[in-house]
């Protein structure tokens, strides 16, 4: 085939394309893909929910602001420690699962080449794709062994390869310290107000204030991770927060009985 009819087929398969698929007036906003970003938001709402909760249960069950702050702040790290050390475990070992089942489907490669090409021709079949083009595609792949493997690992597992550049205590440090900055949030108030007021309802009230502004704030950089509604993803956020806090808040009251 010569250069002019190569051109000739990459235009039809733009003009085929563009035939199929039903075209949108405005391109989708994409989402945050920082490395760390999940980490920090959802670090970071679980931190201010739980933080608040106990502030409110504190709060309904005892009128010391002192109570609060070490109570408070002793949770705070506990519940930081926690979840960074969990964060490095679940991570390490999403990692290790991912890499054994890679080297079993890579030895399923190398041992049943002929089954596993098969297996996979039936895969993009499922998936709509034509058997030639299937088997096109598979016959391609098979010259390289490391995406063979890769493939066959979403065929049959659904798992995409290990990325060997995470570092797992990277992700629990991110972790400890999104939970300690935004766990602070609805103590910070108490703080902030011991010079200027004595009125526990005060310094209960504007941790609640500080606290919904977080868990907005919160809200809406989780909506543009996920890619959603802002307002509807803000308003869910803040409704379990809520939600929490009052649960709490009951319990505190009905323990102070």
């Amino acid at each position: 085939m010569d250069e002019r009819g190569g051109n000739n087929n990459t235009r039809l398969l733009h003009e085929d394309s563009g035939g199929d698929l039903e075209r949108k007036s405005e391109r989708p906003k994409e989402p945050w893909r920082g490395e760390y970003v999940k980490s920090i938001v959802y670090g970071g709402l679980d931190a201010i929910i739980t933080c608040f909760s106990l502030i409110s249960s504190i709060s309904a069950s005892t009128s010391s602001s002192g109570n609060v702050l070490v109570l408070g702040f002793a949770n705070l790290v506990a519940d930081a420690i926690s979840m960074g050390f969990g964060d490095i475990v679940s991570a390490s070992s999403e990692r290790d699962v991912i890499i054994e089942e890679r080297r079993v489907t890579e030895w399923d490669v190398l041992n049943s080449r002929g089954n596993e090409q098969r297996d996979l021709v039936r895969y993009y079949q499922s998936l709509g794709m034509d058997y030639n083009d299937a088997a096109t595609v598979v016959n391609i792949f098979t010259k390289y062994n490391d995406i063979l493997v890769d493939q066959k690992m979403v065929a049959d597992k659904g798992i995409l390869p290990a990325d060997q550049e995470v570092k797992p205590w990277k992700n629990g440090l991110i972790t400890f310290t999104s939970f300690m900055i935004f766990g602070s949030i609805p103590l910070l108030s108490f703080i902030i107000l011991i010079p200027f007021t004595d009125s526990e309802s005060v310094k209960f009230v504007s941790a609640c204030l500080v606290s919904a502004l977080g868990l907005a704030l919160l809200g809406v950089a989780r909506a543009r991770i996920a890619g959603q509604n802002m307002v509807f993803t803000t308003a869910i956020t803040l409704f379990s927060g809520v939600i929490a806090g009052a649960a709490a808040y009951l319990v505190g009251k009905v323990d102070k009985l």
